[in-house]
């Protein structure tokens, strides 16, 4: 049922799948509705709500009328193959083909709707069966495989606390251009130095340099707490 499902939806029904999927599983909203929906894909809610009802039909998604959104099981399996495939080619695109890590997600969001599973099992296999895209993202195993990564936004973190930053929630070209401008990369292992009352931001040390960021900077930056000794 499933299979046959995946192969008959479009594109709009595949991108409302896969922005359900970050906002319930990965984002772990526990009440993640129609207005956090249409927030998150920048529509009017009454056109989400008019989505959700024919997703519902087809046995895509779990919901009440403004109420708690799910994806079923059958949505699911649908969703976590988009993401696998959009950030396999984040991955090729980075790798292989020069594009920075703030271009590659706006030509993913167009390869991720090829649907040749042969084409991605060996683009996989080609790329060494990675396990994080260049933005540190999971990238769901062939079976279906996956799991959520403890992680904290750096606006938790506090002064003297170490971190390493491990993915980046906005995925905008200006945001990602900005973190490499300002020397950070994945895996880049950051000191809280200082938090000012006055605006919330932060002076961060990393590679012997410091730097102020907002919090919006901060709440965009996902890391894992280190210990001092590492």
């Amino acid at each position: 049922m499933t299979n046959k499902i995946g192969e008959s939806l479009s594109k709009n029904v595949e991108d409302y799948l896969k922005a359900l999927f970050y906002l319930t599983i990965e984002k772990q909203e526990a009440q993640a509705g129609t207005n956090q929906l249409a927030d998150h894909m920048g529509l009017a809610p009454a056109s989400v709500n008019g989505m959700l009802k024919k997703l519902r039909i087809k046995g895509l998604v779990d919901y009440e009328k403004y109420g708690k959104l799910e994806l079923t099981e059958a949505g699911k399996t649908i969703a976590i193959r988009l993401v696998r495939r959009h950030r396999l080619w984040e991955t090729f695109l980075h790798n292989h083909m020069n594009f920075e890590w703030e271009e590659v997600h706006e030509v993913a969001e167009q390869l991720e709707h090829i649907r040749s599973a042969k084409l991605i099992e060996e683009l996989d296999r080609f790329l060494g069966f990675p396990e994080r895209d260049p933005h540190g993202s999971i990238i769901p195993g062939s079976d279906g495989d996956y799991r959520v990564v403890s992680t904290v936004p750096l606006s938790e973190m506090h002064p003297g606390e170490r971190c390493r930053l491990v993915s980046v929630k906005d995925g905008s070209a200006a945001f990602l251009k900005y973190v490499s401008q300002i020397g950070l990369a994945l895996s880049s292992v950051i000191e809280v130095v200082e938090r000012r009352e006055f605006d919330d931001s932060i002076q961060i040390a990393y590679n012997d340099r410091k730097e102020n960021v907002s919090r919006k900077f901060a709440e965009n930056v996902f890391v894992s707490r280190v210990k001092n000794e590492e």
